[in-house]
């Protein structure tokens, strides 16, 4: 009866907060949300802890003491989690590139994840952090998920934007959809953000095209020489970490990417790394081209972190 109680108190806290943060976002909800999100990390951490417990015990007596401090170990490692998942942390990377004219820094960031569990907090967090780029990068680019759909997105949400003195670009990500894409769109233009959305736009010595994530119900577009310059540094932003080799081939000499979050906690992270191919990090190919994938600023579901960054990354390109 005690866990037939406890199974249905979780599934409320989980069920609950989705249908009203879908209409409005309050205080409750997205404490609630947070509850859940971190009740889902302990609870798998809890299930590893007490198989490692159930496997040494096969083999060996384990006093109560012993227990009692290994399961003491997902406590402890979910106050570094998600003291982690809420430090954001500036990482430099540096692209060798033939034929540029000059030193670039670009600031690149990706899964803001704006919703129930990082709200405005987030938003002024990362506007906080680019403020303090503003004399050292040209540009900021965010490769999708500014939103992730656990929330409603309203008009005013993101005008902490608005004060950061350099231009940035933003191009959607599949969350991005989820609380509806003009909302998160609406959002961005009254924050000044230029949004791409399978449009191209030139920044001094740099030409970027971003490539939106695209549903059954939208079409990937044909991706040819218009969508570069060939006079300039060509920079696609697209949300996931897919197809650089044919972008490469095209001609864009960089691709901005995230969405795999890095895995955002072990053992995710092992997990992510099997699934993508290029789950984060710098990578350069045999014609000198770049992908860049960075592990994100927020957290998707749950609040925690752990062998990941919550990062902005200052891309310094420079003359090979």
């Amino acid at each position: 009866m005690y866990l037939i109680i406890l199974a249905v108190l979780i599934v409320l806290i989980h069920c609950i907060p989705m249908f009203f943060e879908a209409k409005k976002s309050t205080v409750v909800g997205r404490f609630l949300t947070t509850i859940d999100g971190i009740w889902m990390w302990m609870s798998l951490m809890f299930l590893i802890d007490i198989l490692i417990i159930y496997l040494i015990g096969t083999f060996s007596a384990l006093s109560f003491e012993v227990t009692l401090g290994l399961i003491l170990i997902a406590p402890i490692l979910g106050i570094y989690n998600f003291y982690k998942a809420n430090k954001l942390v500036i990482n430099e990377k540096t692209l060798k590139i033939d034929d540029l004219p000059r030193d670039i820094n670009i600031a690149h960031l990706s899964d803001v994840h704006f919703g129930s569990v990082r709200h405005k907090k987030i938003i002024k967090l990362v506007a906080k952090k680019l403020k303090e780029l503003e004399d050292i990068c040209e540009l900021a680019i965010i490769s999708g998920d500014l939103a992730d759909g656990s929330s409603i997105v309203e008009p005013d949400d993101f005008l902490e934007f608005k004060e950061i003195d350099m231009p940035i670009v933003f191009t959607p990500g599949n969350h991005d959809f989820y609380p509806g894409i003009d909302d998160v769109i609406l959002a961005c233009k009254n924050a000044e953000i230029i949004v791409l959305d399978n449009e191209r736009k030139e920044f001094g010595d740099l030409s970027i095209f971003g490539l939106t994530f695209s549903f059954d119900d939208r079409s990937i577009p044909k991706l040819d020489e218009t969508c570069l310059n060939s006079h300039l540094i060509n920079i696609i932003n697209y949300h996931v970490p897919y197809y650089w080799e044919e972008f490469s081939k095209l001609g864009f000499d960089i691709q901005l990417s995230g969405h795999t979050h890095g895995g955002q906690f072990y053992p995710m992270t092992w997990f992510s790394d099997m699934m993508f191919k290029y789950n984060r990090g710098l990578f350069k190919n045999e014609i000198g081209k770049y992908l860049h994938v960075t592990t994100g600023v927020g957290s998707m579901d749950t609040p925690m972190r752990g062998g990941t960054d919550s990062e902005i990354v200052i891309l310094k390109l420079r003359k090979s």
